[in-house]
C-alpha cells in the first residue's frame, strides 16, 4: 500500500503502565489486548516481540489499530472500494529507557511487512547529525538524511534541541528542511521525533504548523518499581541468569530510593540493564575468588545480593 494523507484529527495517547504483577517470563501468544493478530510470518514475530514488552498497553493498542486499518484498507481495495490513505509521522514523548526507540524499530518493520514502507529500515540521528556549521550546510545535511531514510523510519532523539538556539540558530534551518521533506516525501518515509515530554511540548510550540504534521503523539510514562523488577528479571533470563529472592528485595529497595532522588534523570529500563550487567561482572569476580574449579551451573546462573553492589 502507498499514499497517505493527514487524518482529520490528532491522536494523543498516554502510555500508562499497568499495575500488573504477572510474570514476564511466561510464553505468550501473538495477541494484543484480546485482538485478532497475524498468526504466522514476519508480522507474527513483530507482535510477539511487542507483546513480550513489559507494560505499554496503549502503544500495543495503537499498533493493533494501525495493523487493523492497513489490513481493512487492503480488503477494501480488493473489494473495489475507496481506501483512504494516512500519514504516520509521530511524536514520542517520555523519559529515557521507556521503550521509544524499540517501539519505533518495531513499527518500521511492521510498516514494511504491511507494504507501507518499501524497506522498513531504521535511521537514528540527533542534532549533530542534522545541523551544519554554516548557512546552507544544515539544509543539505538534513536532506541527505531524509534521502537515506526513504522507505523507512527517520528517528530523531532529543528533537527539541533543534529549536534551542533561537531564530538565528542553524537548527531552525533543519526544522524547515524536515517540514518540507515531510510534505514532499510524505508517502516515502516516516519521521518520528522523540524526547522529554515537557521539552517536546515546547518544541512543538515554536512552529504553529508542527503539531498538525504529526497525527500520532504518544506519551511514554516512566515504569513503576514492580515493572522495573520484571524487566530486570526478563533481561536476566535472556542472559541465562537468575536473581535470587534476596537480590530482588535489595534491588527493589534501591530502585525506590533512586527514583525518589533522581526522578528527572532516571533512565528506567536502561538503568536496570546497566545495573544488571554490572552485577554480572561482580558475580564473575566473586566466583573466581571463591572457587578453584568450575562452579556449579546454579552458581553460574545466580545473582546474589552481594553482586548487586549499590549504596
Amino acid at each position: 500500500m502507498s499514499g497517505r494523507s493527514l487524518p482529520s484529527r490528532q491522536i494523543n495517547i498516554v502510555l500508562r503502565q499497568p499495575e500488573s504483577h504477572a510474570s514476564p517470563l511466561a510464553d505468550t501468544e501473538p495477541q494484543l489486548l484480546g485482538k485478532r493478530t497475524p498468526q504466522d510470518g514476519p508480522l507474527s514475530d513483530i507482535f510477539k516481540e511487542l507483546n513480550h514488552m513489559i507494560g505499554l498497553d496503549n502503544v500495543k493498542e495503537l499498533v493493533h489499530e494501525i495493523y487493523a486499518l492497513l489490513q481493512i484498507s487492503h480488503f477494501r481495495t480488493e473489494a473495489g472500494l475507496s481506501s483512504n490513505s494516512h500519514v504516520y509521522h509521530m511524536i514520542f514523548k517520555g523519559s529515557p529507557g521507556t521503550g521509544k526507540t524499540t517501539v519505533a524499530r518495531l513499527m518500521g518493520r511492521m510498516f514494511h511487512a504491511m507494504g507501507v514502507l518499501s524497506k522498513g529500515h531504521f535511521i537514528e540521528v540527533e542534532r549533530a547529525d542534522l545541523v551544519g556549521e554554516y548557512i546552507g550546510h544544515t539544509a543539505l545535511k538534513t536532506r541527505e538524511l531524509i534521502k537515506k531514510a526513504m522507505g523507512g523510519i527517520l528517528f530523531i532523539d532529543e528533537a527539541y534541541s533543534l529549536a534551542r538556539g533561537g531564530d538565528k540558530d542553524f537548527g531552525k534551518e533543519s526544522i524547515d528542511a524536515l517540514v518540507k521533506g515531510m510534505e514532499d516525501k510524505k508517502n516515502d518515509f516516516i519521521l518520528i521525533l522523540a524526547g522529554y515530554s515537557e521539552e517536546m511540548e515546547q518544541f512543538l510550540a515554536t512552529n504553529p504548523g508542527l503539531p498538525s504534521r504529526f497525527p500520532i503523539q504518544v506519551e511514554f510514562e516512566d515504569y513503576h518499581i514492580d515493572q522495573l523488577i520484571q524487566i530486570t528479571e526478563l533481561m536476566a533470563k535472556e542472559r541465562e541468569y537468575v536473581l535470587l529472592p534476596h537480590t530482588i528485595a535489595k534491588l527493589k529497595q534501591h530502585l525506590t530510593e533512586e527514583k525518589a532522588v533522581t526522578w528527572r534523570a532516571f533512565s528506567n529500563a536502561r538503568y536496570v540493564r546497566n545495573l544488571l550487567e554490572k552485577s554480572m561482572r561482580h558475580q564473575a569476580v566473586r566466583l573466581l575468588s571463591q572457587y578453584t574449579s568450575s562452579p556449579s551451573k546454579a552458581e553460574l546462573m545466580s545473582i546474589r545480593p552481594e553482586d548487586l553492589k549499590i549504596k
